[in-house]
């Protein structure tokens, strides 16, 4: 019996896990659940799962979520904080975290599980972007697992040499065994294109967000949907990509493939190119990252490939949806780039969703603020911490400034 702890319970991902969790009563227990301000539904799913511990990131909502599980009669404790969230993902309570809070407030909690040595299975790729180099340490110095519930890097995962481990760290810093000695040639990572793909940069002057996030394939959260409409999310998927598979930019390769059927693909010396196919659904690969190396029912229905019918591939507009190539940059220049990118692009999405940052402009306060901030070697976490309050505060003053 594993006992799981899901951080960002009350989101798509962690609703997907504890989906899976639910099907298997005799392999895992939820013992811990987590989420930022939704008392009212942490309270439901506590009334559900019967957690050992419910933690509300926000501090000032302890006694409401106290007070909650009191009156349903739950034996579930309460805990408030980012320090209680970093105890909860590294305590006795649990052998596998489940990191599903959105942005770089999951990044402590991340490390935090992984320096306690669990079993991570990481939906957060801000942590990856962020600390990619800190995160594969803190794996390491744990002596833990690190499996990607994303899901193009899960398919990779899946179409890679197995390894000894769910991330091998002792061979390579980035991450997995050189690519090239496992006879790989490149990553080829599958992007629906969103909800505006085929568009011109004309079409897109007056997006709306209700518009950007209706996503043709997805239920996501409206940040995550936000990225894929503007193909950040993919263009943070290629960092991630660099620091767990150990595969260098000119390695990753992004293909826009509109039906979502295939999640990733790798290509090997020889020609061969294996891909992962299935429905788009993320309980899919929570299922395989939390049985792995087993594999276990996800509820899922059965892909029907003439179904489906044709299968279509095609290259990324680039000159329209500018935020991948701002991700190629900061990878390239390394250090502390690709926290300036995230923290920008988190106040950029931030502002479009609340009507006062044009959906155009995102790309536009990323790259002012990658202008403004100079990349550095990465210090530590309280740097990078630094270096990402420093970002927003940039991206800030620039909209304030009127950039565009």
């Amino acid at each position: 019996m594993k006992k799981i702890a899901v951080l960002g319970a009350t989101g798509s991902i962690g609703a997907s896990a504890l989906a899976v969790i639910a099907r298997h009563p005799d392999r895992f227990r939820a013992s811990v659940l987590a989420a930022h301000r939704k008392v009212d539904e942490l309270v439901a799913l506590c009334a559900r799962f019967r957690p050992d511990l419910a933690v509300i990131a926000d501090a000032a909502l302890e006694t409401a979520l106290r007070d909650q599980l009191a009156a349903a009669g739950l034996p579930t404790r309460a805990a408030a904080g980012m320090q209680a969230l970093n105890q909860a993902a590294s305590g006795e309570l649990c052998d596998t975290v489940v990191g599903a809070i959105v942005g770089a407030a999951g990044l402590e909690s991340t490390l935090a599980a992984a320096r306690a040595g669990k079993r991570l299975l990481l939906a957060n790729k801000e942590s990856v972007v962020m600390a990619g180099a800190l995160l594969l340490d803190a794996v390491r110095a744990g002596g833990g697992e690190l499996i990607p519930v994303d899901s193009e890097h899960n398919a990779i995962f899946q179409c890679l040499p197995h390894p000894p481990r769910a991330v091998d760290v002792e061979r390579l810093p980035g991450g997995r065994p050189d690519l090239v000695e496992a006879g790989v040639r490149r990553i080829l990572l599958t992007a629906s294109g969103g909800p505006f793909r085929g568009q011109g940069r004309a079409d897109l002057a007056a997006v709306t967000p209700a518009q950007a996030c209706a996503h043709p394939k997805w239920n996501m959260g409206r940040k995550i949907s936000v990225d894929s409409a503007t193909l950040m999310n993919k263009g943070l998927e290629v960092i991630e990509a660099h620091w767990l598979f150990g595969a260098t930019p000119a390695q990753i390769e992004v293909v826009v493939h509109p039906q979502s059927l295939v999640h990733s693909l790798v290509e090997y010396a020889d020609g061969s190119v294996l891909a992962q196919l299935g429905n788009p659904d993320m309980r899919t690969a929570l299922a395989h990252a939390l049985a792995w190396p087993r594999r276990i029912e996800a509820g899922v229905a059965a892909l029907d490939l003439v179904q489906s019918g044709a299968l279509q591939f095609e290259a990324p507009d680039r000159d329209t949806f500018r935020c991948l190539d701002l991700a190629y940059r900061a990878l390239a220049a390394g250090g502390t780039a690709p926290t300036v990118l995230n923290a920008a692009n988190e106040v950029a999405v931030a502002a479009f969703l609340k009507g006062s940052l044009p959906f155009l402009a995102i790309a536009e306060l990323i790259e002012a603020t990658l202008d403004a901030i100079s990349a550095e070697p990465v210090g530590g976490i309280e740097h990078l911490i630094h270096v990402d309050l420093t970002a927003r505060r940039m991206a800030q003053r620039k909209m304030r400034q009127g950039f565009c």
